[in-house]
């Protein structure tokens, strides 16, 4: 009998702002910026994607592309996002 999986989609994880928070906390603290974007796309799915780009003030499609792999959104995309998330950001010692 052959095993069947199924892909893991961290967005069905992240259950509540606090969740979320965590989740891109640690992206900042170990990962890339590549990273931070994935996981700032990760985070606006799980919240809700089309609620989002609205309060961004761009489409659906828009949103998906800019913080896509090959994206490269402007700084004041992500600061919107993050806003729009419930969250700042902030500057600290490395």
């Amino acid at each position: 009998m052959a095993l069947k999986t199924t892909a893991l989609d961290i967005a069905e994880l992240l259950e509540d702002e606090d969740d979320i928070r965590a989740f891109l906390a640690e992206t900042v603290r170990e990962g890339t910026p590549e990273d931070f974007l994935r996981a700032l796309a990760i985070a606006a799915r799980a919240q809700g994607m089309t609620d989002i780009a609205r309060q961004v003030g761009v489409s659906r499609a828009s949103l998906y592309k800019s913080l896509s792999a090959g994206g490269n959104p402007e700084f004041f995309t992500i600061a919107k996002v993050m806003h729009a998330l419930g969250l700042k950001l902030t500057v600290a010692p490395a």
